[in-house]
């Protein structure tokens, strides 16, 4: 099993609603399967305003974060090895160095550190 799970939140196009509610059963059952970090594809949002479910992901997140139910969240444009919270994530799950995204910048994507 593996530490470190991909899940593509927007393949369908949902709502932001209902892109937080795969987001939740995600977090909630990755702990339970063994994973320690979960890198949610989400989009950048194709108006080039931001999206929608990005921002709402994020948002979200940040609650999880301050409740306590997550360890912390890298954003994708941020995941690289001069960025503290990226490498702190390494020591958690080492199989994140070699996540095709590391250097890329990829605003579509989060890592939430379990």
């Amino acid at each position: 099993m593996s530490e470190l799970r991909e899940v593509n939140i927007k393949y369908d196009m949902p709502t932001a609603g209902d892109a937080i509610k795969r987001v939740t059963w995600n977090l909630r059952n990755g702990a339970a399967l063994g994973c320690r970090a979960i890198k949610f594809i989400h989009g950048y949002g194709s108006t080039g305003k931001g999206g929608k479910i990005r921002i709402e992901v994020r948002r979200y997140l940040e609650n999880e974060l301050r409740c306590g139910r997550i360890t912390g969240y890298i954003a994708g444009e941020d995941f690289s090895i001069f960025d503290e919270d990226t490498r702190r994530a390494f020591q958690d799950c080492p199989e994140l160095r070699q996540d095709p995204d590391l250097e890329r910048h990829n605003n579509g994507v989060t890592i939430v550190i379990l």
